[in-house]
């Protein structure tokens, strides 16, 4: 997809992402936080940050979810990037960029850092205050959105409480090196070995998923957490995208019984559809991806009914008796 070196934007940045064949997620450079208390600088206030996010990504996914979830969107403002990125990157075109007119994402980036190194992604928390990016690190953005915001959003939930966090932790580390960042391990891959290993540490975490889900209605507790909600993003996209366009094609997630039925649960919570578009996804991954798809033509299946009925509230009933 390009990167930015020394703040000027690169096209090929292949060599960057590769390491032996298997590829290499690199750390995002940006990680400030918001608090409650404003001691971090950026303090949790109303209208001051918008979020840049991509519907089709994943990782840009988790902070579109946990600003539903947690009642922010009259808090925290969004604009979204074009599913397509080809040349330049993430680009403004169907929705304009609501800041400052920007052509591509990659032009936030030099806003915030002239001399920025590193791929440009989504999501990004700008701080229209003090005109920079807080921070690019989904799984510390949603930490933010769960609590610094609650004096102005829903303070009601809490998706990482303190008794259950040494657990959502463990499951997050898990799910996120074999099952969030393992299909890109399995599409990225450009060697069989690097491909084989990959593929394996993935399917084998999600039969251990299946296994837990069998004996409980959530990864952690008896209610959503944090890492139901990360996990949810590649469950979504699985049979849509991954299956086909990442070669993680051993199972599709319909062939889970409770991993299928827990992703329908999680669908038809409230505000969580909203999230969900699947022919975006499909269309961002199968035109975006040209190493992958060279042809850039969209996949037109599977069929997919994420509105079907689910069987988890068995674990409720059970729970009763």
């Amino acid at each position: 997809m390009g990167m930015l070196i020394d703040g000027a934007w690169v096209e090929d940045d292949a060599k960057y992402r590769q390491s032996g064949g298997r590829f290499v997620r690199r750390e995002s450079h940006f990680r400030d936080w918001v608090t409650a208390d404003g001691s971090s600088g950026y303090p949790a206030e109303a209208g001051r940050y918008h979020l840049y996010v991509a519907a089709a990504c994943p990782w840009a996914h988790r902070t579109i979810l946990f600003r539903k979830l947690k009642g922010l969107e009259d808090v925290v403002s969004l604009s979204y990037v074009d599913p397509v990125a080809l040349a330049g990157g993430w680009a403004f075109t169907g929705e304009p960029d609501p800041l400052f007119g920007a052509g591509f994402l990659h032009e936030i980036y030099q806003r915030a850092d002239p001399a920025h190194t590193g791929r440009v992604t989504v999501p990004v928390l700008w701080d229209k205050r003090t005109g920079g990016i807080v921070n690019n690190e989904s799984s510390e953005i949603i930490r933010m959105f769960n609590s610094a915001f609650d004096a102005v959003g829903d303070a009601a939930v809490d998706y990482y409480p303190a008794a259950r966090r040494a657990e959502i932790d463990a499951v997050n580390a898990i799910v996120y090196d074999r099952v969030n960042n393992g299909v890109y391990k399995c599409g990225f891959a450009r060697t069989q070995a690097a491909y084989d290993e990959a593929f394996d540490a993935l399917f084998a975490a999600l039969d251990d998923l299946e296994r837990r889900l069998g004996g409980q209605r959530y990864l952690v507790g008896d209610r959503p957490s944090e890492a139901d909600w990360r996990l949810f993003t590649t469950l979504v996209r699985f049979d849509a995208v991954y299956f086909g366009h990442f070669k993680c094609n051993l199972r599709r997630i319909a062939d889970y019984p409770n991993l299928s039925n827990y992703l329908r649960e999680l669908y038809q919570m409230p505000g969580v559809a909203e999230t969900v578009d699947l022919q975006d996804f499909k269309t961002h991954y199968y035109a975006s991806q040209l190493s992958v798809n060279p042809t850039g033509i969209v996949a037109r299946g599977p069929e997919t009914d994420l509105d079907a009925p689910h069987d988890r509230g068995r674990f409720a009933a059970a729970a009763a008796e």
